[in-house]
Protein backbone atom coordinates (compact mmCIF):
# COMPACT_ATOMS: atom_id res chain seq x y z
CA UNK A 1 0.00 0.00 0.00
CA UNK A 2 2.99 2.33 0.36
CA UNK A 3 3.01 2.75 -3.44
CA UNK A 4 -0.63 3.83 -3.53
CA UNK A 5 -1.52 7.54 -3.43
CA UNK A 6 -4.01 8.35 -0.69
CA UNK A 7 -5.36 11.86 -0.20
CA UNK A 8 -5.19 13.19 3.36
CA UNK A 9 -8.97 13.24 3.82
CA UNK A 10 -9.41 9.62 2.66
CA UNK A 11 -9.59 6.71 5.11
CA UNK A 12 -7.96 3.37 4.30
CA UNK A 13 -8.47 0.91 7.14
CA UNK A 14 -5.63 -1.37 8.27
CA UNK A 15 -5.61 -4.63 6.34
CA UNK A 16 -6.78 -3.23 3.02
CA UNK A 17 -4.63 -4.12 0.02
CA UNK A 18 -4.02 -1.48 -2.66
CA UNK A 19 -1.85 -2.07 -5.71
CA UNK A 20 0.93 0.16 -6.98
CA UNK A 21 -0.20 3.45 -8.49
CA UNK A 22 -3.76 3.20 -7.20
CA UNK A 23 -5.12 6.58 -6.12
CA UNK A 24 -7.78 7.17 -3.46
CA UNK A 25 -9.27 10.64 -3.70
CA UNK A 26 -10.78 12.97 -1.10
CA UNK A 27 -13.29 11.73 1.49
CA UNK A 28 -13.24 8.12 0.28
CA UNK A 29 -13.25 5.12 2.65
CA UNK A 30 -11.70 1.71 1.93
CA UNK A 31 -12.51 -0.99 4.51
CA UNK A 32 -9.85 -3.30 5.90
CA UNK A 33 -10.81 -6.44 3.97
CA UNK A 34 -10.89 -4.83 0.54
CA UNK A 35 -8.44 -5.96 -2.14
CA UNK A 36 -7.76 -3.42 -4.88
CA UNK A 37 -5.38 -3.93 -7.77
CA UNK A 38 -2.80 -1.66 -9.39
CA UNK A 39 -3.38 1.54 -11.32
CA UNK A 40 -6.93 2.11 -10.08
CA UNK A 41 -8.62 5.44 -9.39
CA UNK A 42 -11.23 5.84 -6.66
CA UNK A 43 -12.87 9.24 -7.02
CA UNK A 44 -14.17 11.56 -4.34
CA UNK A 45 -16.55 10.09 -1.75
CA UNK A 46 -16.15 6.43 -2.81
CA UNK A 47 -16.85 3.64 -0.32
CA UNK A 48 -15.36 0.14 -0.69
CA UNK A 49 -16.58 -2.61 1.65
CA UNK A 50 -14.67 -5.44 3.29
CA UNK A 51 -15.76 -8.29 1.01
CA UNK A 52 -14.84 -6.54 -2.22
CA UNK A 53 -12.32 -7.51 -4.89
CA UNK A 54 -11.30 -4.92 -7.49
CA UNK A 55 -8.91 -5.70 -10.33
CA UNK A 56 -6.27 -3.57 -12.05
CA UNK A 57 -6.82 -0.25 -13.87
CA UNK A 58 -10.40 0.15 -12.63
CA UNK A 59 -11.94 3.64 -12.66
CA UNK A 60 -14.55 4.33 -9.99
CA UNK A 61 -15.97 7.83 -10.30
CA UNK A 62 -17.32 10.11 -7.55
CA UNK A 63 -20.03 9.03 -5.10
CA UNK A 64 -19.97 5.28 -5.78
CA UNK A 65 -20.37 2.71 -2.99
CA UNK A 66 -18.98 -0.76 -3.71
CA UNK A 67 -20.65 -2.88 -1.05
CA UNK A 68 -19.76 -6.35 0.23
CA UNK A 69 -20.12 -9.27 -2.21
CA UNK A 70 -19.10 -7.26 -5.29
CA UNK A 71 -16.23 -8.34 -7.54
CA UNK A 72 -14.95 -6.01 -10.26
CA UNK A 73 -12.48 -7.36 -12.80
CA UNK A 74 -9.75 -5.43 -14.64
CA UNK A 75 -10.36 -2.22 -16.60
CA UNK A 76 -13.96 -1.66 -15.51
CA UNK A 77 -15.43 1.85 -15.53
CA UNK A 78 -18.00 2.78 -12.85
CA UNK A 79 -19.64 6.10 -13.68
CA UNK A 80 -20.51 8.86 -11.20
CA UNK A 81 -23.14 7.98 -8.60
CA UNK A 82 -23.89 4.54 -10.02
CA UNK A 83 -25.22 2.09 -7.42
CA UNK A 84 -24.43 -1.47 -6.38
CA UNK A 85 -26.74 -3.36 -4.02
CA UNK A 86 -26.16 -6.60 -2.13
CA UNK A 87 -29.52 -7.54 -0.58
CA UNK A 88 -32.54 -8.40 -2.72
CA UNK A 89 -35.22 -7.56 -0.13
CA UNK A 90 -33.78 -5.17 2.49
CA UNK A 91 -35.61 -4.23 5.67
CA UNK A 92 -34.17 -1.89 8.26
CA UNK A 93 -35.42 -4.06 11.14
CA UNK A 94 -34.13 -7.37 9.71
CA UNK A 95 -30.43 -8.22 9.49
CA UNK A 96 -29.73 -10.05 6.23
CA UNK A 97 -25.93 -10.07 6.06
CA UNK A 98 -26.10 -13.84 5.49
CA UNK A 99 -28.31 -13.27 2.45
CA UNK A 100 -25.97 -11.13 0.35
CA UNK A 101 -26.15 -11.95 -3.35
CA UNK A 102 -22.83 -11.78 -5.18
CA UNK A 103 -22.38 -9.44 -8.13
CA UNK A 104 -19.65 -9.85 -10.75
CA UNK A 105 -18.57 -7.19 -13.24
CA UNK A 106 -16.39 -8.77 -15.90
CA UNK A 107 -13.32 -7.26 -17.56
CA UNK A 108 -13.67 -4.06 -19.54
CA UNK A 109 -17.33 -3.38 -18.78
CA UNK A 110 -18.61 0.19 -18.39
CA UNK A 111 -21.44 1.26 -16.10
CA UNK A 112 -22.92 4.69 -16.84
CA UNK A 113 -23.69 7.48 -14.41
CA UNK A 114 -26.59 6.86 -12.02
CA UNK A 115 -27.11 3.28 -13.20
CA UNK A 116 -28.26 0.74 -10.62
CA UNK A 117 -26.96 -2.84 -10.50
CA UNK A 118 -29.38 -5.04 -8.56
CA UNK A 119 -27.42 -7.70 -6.67
CA UNK A 120 -26.89 -11.24 -7.87
CA UNK A 121 -26.10 -10.49 -11.52
CA UNK A 122 -23.08 -10.89 -13.77
CA UNK A 123 -22.22 -8.12 -16.20
CA UNK A 124 -20.35 -9.61 -19.15
CA UNK A 125 -17.02 -8.58 -20.63
CA UNK A 126 -16.97 -5.19 -22.33
CA UNK A 127 -20.71 -4.75 -21.82
CA UNK A 128 -21.96 -1.17 -21.64
CA UNK A 129 -24.67 -0.15 -19.17
CA UNK A 130 -26.24 3.15 -20.21
CA UNK A 131 -26.67 6.07 -17.83
CA UNK A 132 -29.61 5.62 -15.49
CA UNK A 133 -30.27 1.99 -16.47
CA UNK A 134 -31.44 -0.51 -13.85
CA UNK A 135 -29.87 -3.94 -14.34
CA UNK A 136 -31.95 -6.78 -12.89
CA UNK A 137 -30.57 -9.79 -14.78
CA UNK A 138 -27.31 -11.11 -16.22
CA UNK A 139 -25.83 -9.09 -19.09
CA UNK A 140 -24.09 -10.81 -22.04
CA UNK A 141 -20.57 -9.96 -23.17
CA UNK A 142 -20.45 -6.90 -25.47
CA UNK A 143 -24.13 -6.07 -24.80
CA UNK A 144 -25.41 -2.49 -24.82
CA UNK A 145 -28.07 -2.12 -22.13
CA UNK A 146 -30.43 0.82 -21.59
CA UNK A 147 -33.65 1.62 -19.76
CA UNK A 148 -35.60 0.70 -16.64
CA UNK A 149 -35.46 -2.21 -16.32
CA UNK A 150 -32.42 -2.51 -18.59
CA UNK A 151 -32.98 -4.15 -21.96
CA UNK A 152 -30.42 -4.92 -24.62
CA UNK A 153 -30.50 -2.40 -27.47
CA UNK A 154 -27.43 -3.55 -29.40
CA UNK A 155 -23.83 -4.72 -29.29
CA UNK A 156 -20.72 -2.73 -28.45
CA UNK A 157 -17.03 -3.40 -29.13
CA UNK A 158 -14.01 -3.16 -26.87
CA UNK A 159 -13.28 0.34 -28.18
CA UNK A 160 -16.66 1.50 -26.85
CA UNK A 161 -18.42 2.02 -30.16
CA UNK A 162 -21.72 0.46 -31.18
CA UNK A 163 -21.34 -2.41 -33.63
CA UNK A 164 -23.43 -2.87 -36.77
CA UNK A 165 -24.76 -6.20 -35.57
CA UNK A 166 -28.44 -7.17 -35.74
CA UNK A 167 -30.47 -7.91 -32.65
CA UNK A 168 -32.09 -11.32 -32.47
CA UNK A 169 -30.15 -12.89 -35.31
CA UNK A 170 -26.67 -14.01 -36.25
CA UNK A 171 -24.24 -11.64 -37.93
CA UNK A 172 -20.73 -10.23 -38.21
CA UNK A 173 -19.29 -6.72 -37.99
CA UNK A 174 -15.95 -4.92 -37.95
CA UNK A 175 -15.04 -2.20 -35.45
CA UNK A 176 -14.19 0.89 -37.56
CA UNK A 177 -11.58 2.01 -35.01
CA UNK A 178 -9.64 -1.19 -34.37
CA UNK A 179 -10.49 -3.48 -37.28
CA UNK A 180 -11.50 -6.20 -34.83
CA UNK A 181 -14.10 -8.61 -36.15
CA UNK A 182 -17.11 -9.51 -34.01
CA UNK A 183 -19.49 -12.39 -34.55
CA UNK A 184 -22.92 -13.16 -33.08
CA UNK A 185 -24.06 -16.77 -33.04
CA UNK A 186 -27.09 -17.91 -31.08
CA UNK A 187 -27.27 -14.69 -29.08
CA UNK A 188 -23.60 -14.83 -28.04
CA UNK A 189 -21.15 -12.17 -29.27
CA UNK A 190 -17.46 -13.02 -29.55
CA UNK A 191 -14.34 -11.56 -31.05
CA UNK A 192 -13.35 -13.46 -34.18
CA UNK A 193 -10.88 -16.17 -33.24
CA UNK A 194 -12.04 -16.44 -29.62
CA UNK A 195 -14.10 -19.32 -28.38
CA UNK A 196 -17.51 -18.42 -26.95
CA UNK A 197 -16.77 -20.51 -23.85
CA UNK A 198 -13.90 -18.16 -22.96
CA UNK A 199 -16.28 -15.22 -22.80
CA UNK A 200 -19.18 -16.78 -20.89
CA UNK A 201 -17.41 -19.09 -18.43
Amino acid sequence: MDQAIIEASAIVDPGATLGAGTRVWHFSHVCGGARIGAGCSLGQNVFVGNDVLIGDRVRIQNNVSVYDAVTIEDEVFCGPSMVFTNVWNPRAAIVRKDAYRRTLVRRGASIGANATIVCGVTIGRYAFIGAGAVVTRDVPDFALMVGVPARQSGWIGRHGERLALPMGQDGEATCPHTGERYRVRGGVCTLAGERASLLID
